[in-house]
């Protein structure tokens, strides 16, 4: 009697050249598009989202063909995804494979949680120091006021 194995296929296809981003939370994956400002680009992405994962339950992928991002640009994804890993494709393979880390500065990319901000009444770009990485919170650079996690809003 033959036994038959489980089958082993690529639910988001294999692309050529480019950055995988994967072990996105599921419920993070538009976000990580929106940061990297993928809505305008126009080579092909390949995004998938609750896809079975063995350690983090339910995730998301996007595969971007042709485009290899700044390390800066990879650690913003760390405050809406700390699970992600970015991978590097080169002729197929894997080149380069990276976790994301929160960095020590953030530049407009959240908004001042406190209504009185210069930030938040002229044209002035948000800056923060990250003040713990851990339960992620920041202080504004112009007004000192901390934000946290469960108050951040995206720019």
């Amino acid at each position: 009697m033959e036994t038959k194995e489980p089958r082993k296929e690529l639910q988001v296809s294999a692309i050529e050249n480019g950055t995988v981003i994967d072990h996105i939370a599921a419920k993070s994956l538009f976000q990580v598009l929106k940061l990297l400002h993928l809505e305008n680009y126009e080579n092909q992405i390949l995004f998938g989202t609750n896809l079975d994962s063995k350690k983090y339950g339910k995730k998301g992928i996007i595969k971007v063909a042709g485009k290899y991002f700044k390390m800066e640009e990879i650690n913003k994804i760390a405050l809406v995804a700390p699970t992600a890993t970015f991978i590097v494709i080169k002729d197929y393979h894997v080149h380069e494979k990276t976790k994301v880390e929160i960095p020590d500065e953030i530049y407009q990319i959240v908004k001042c949680f406190n209504p009185n901000c210069i930030t938040n009444h002229e044209r002035i770009p948000t800056r923060f120091h990250v003040i713990d990485k851990k339960d992620l919170k920041l202080q504004c650079r112009y007004c000192e006021k901390i934000t946290e996690r469960e108050d951040m809003v995206f720019i």
